[in-house]
C-alpha cells in the first residue's frame, strides 16, 4: 500500500489530539486532586470509591446513634445516681426518727423533710433529655410520674415492659437498649407491693401525725429500693463501658476507610505536577515533529 503524505498528515494529527487529550485528563487530575472526575476515567476505582463512600456514611450514622445512646444512658445513670443517694439520707432520717427520743413535733419535722426528699425523687424519676422522658421506655412523651390535684400519684411508668424499650443500632448487628428499665430503677416493689413513692408517702403522713412505730419495716424497704437501684445502675455502666469500646472501634474503622478512600481515588499534587510537565513537554515535541512531517513540498503541488 502506498504512504502519501495525507496519510502521514493525519495519521500525526490524530496522535497530536490523542496526546492533547492525555494532557487535558492530568491537567483535570491535577487540579481536582483526583485520580479520576468521572465514572469513565477509571470505573473499577470508581465503584470501589462508592462502596467506601456507602461504609464512610453508614460508620457516620453508628457514630451518631452511638453519642445519642451515651447521652441517653449518662443522663440515666446520673439520675439513678441522685435516686439512690436521696435514698440514703431517707435512711439516716428514719434511723433518727427511731431512736426513741423524738417528740410528735420533731417527727413531724422529719415528716415534712422526708416529702422534700420524696420530690426530688419525683424529679430525678421525671428526668428529660432534649425534651424526651428517659424513665418511661418509648412513651418518651408521657411522664412516668403524675402528681394528681387530690394529692395521689399516677405511675406510669409501672406500664412499662420490654416491648417499650428503647433500641439504638450502634454498629454492624449490634443492636442497644438505651433506656434504662424503669421499675428496676425505681427500686421495684416493697414486699407489700408498693413503690418507692407510695412507700415514702406513708413514712411522711405517718411522721407528720407524730407517730412512728415500724422503723424495721421501713428501713428493710429502704434497703431494698437501693439494692434494685444499685444494679441497675451497675447495668447502666456496663452499658456505657460497652458503648465507649465500640465507639473506639468505629472512630479506628472510619480513619481505616478514609485513608482506603483517598488512596483509592487521590493523587499526589508533586506526581500530578510532574507528570502534566511532562505531557507538555511530549505534547511540544510532537508539534515540532509533526510540524516537520507534514510541511508540503513542490512534488505535492505538482501532483
Amino acid at each position: 500500500m502506498r504512504v502519501t503524505q495525507g496519510m502521514i498528515s493525519q495519521n500525526s494529527l490524530r496522535n497530536i489530539g490523542k496526546s492533547y487529550e492525555k494532557l487535558s485528563k492530568i491537567n483535570e487530575q491535577a487540579q481536582a486532586g483526583k485520580r479520576f472526575t468521572k465514572t469513565s476515567d477509571d470505573p473499577v476505582a470508581a465503584v470501589k470509591s462508592l462502596q467506601y463512600s456507602t461504609a464512610l456514611f453508614r460508620n457516620d450514622q453508628y457514630q451518631k446513634n452511638l453519642s445519642e445512646a451515651r447521652n441517653w444512658i449518662d443522663t440515666s445513670e446520673t439520675s439513678v445516681t441522685e435516686i439512690i443517694d436521696i435514698m440514703s439520707n431517707v435512711r439516716d432520717k428514719v434511723l433518727d426518727a427511731a431512736n426513741g427520743t423524738k417528740q410528735p413535733e420533731d417527727l413531724a419535722a422529719i415528716g415534712v423533710e422526708i416529702g422534700q426528699m420524696k420530690n426530688q425523687i419525683i424529679d430525678a424519676m421525671n428526668t428529660q433529655m432534649l425534651g424526651k422522658f428517659v424513665f418511661n421506655g418509648t412513651n418518651t412523651n408521657v411522664k412516668p410520674v403524675i402528681e394528681n390535684a387530690d394529692g395521689t400519684y399516677t405511675f406510669n411508668f409501672e406500664n412499662y415492659t420490654d416491648a417499650n424499650a428503647v433500641k439504638s443500632n450502634i454498629s454492624d448487628g449490634i443492636t442497644l437498649n438505651v433506656n434504662s428499665n424503669p421499675l428496676s430503677a425505681f427500686g421495684g416493689q416493697s414486699a407489700s407491693g408498693q413503690n418507692v413513692i407510695e412507700v415514702l408517702t406513708n413514712l411522711e403522713n405517718s411522721l407528720k401525725n407524730g407517730a412512728f412505730t415500724n422503723s424495721d419495716e421501713v428501713l428493710g424497704n429502704v434497703d431494698q429500693f437501693k439494692e434494685v437501684m444499685s444494679a441497675e445502675r451497675s447495668d447502666l455502666g456496663a452499658r456505657s463501658n460497652r458503648i465507649d469500646l465500640v465507639g473506639s472501634r468505629l472512630t479506628s474503622q472510619y480513619e481505616v476507610l478514609k485513608n482506603a478512600k483517598s488512596d483509592n481515588e487521590d493523587v499526589e499534587s508533586e506526581k500530578a505536577i510532574i507528570d502534566l510537565l511532562q505531557q507538555e513537554v511530549v505534547n511540544r515535541a510532537a508539534l515540532a515533529t509533526t510540524a516537520k512531517v507534514i510541511q508540503p513540498s513542490l512534488v505535492d503541488f505538482l501532483r
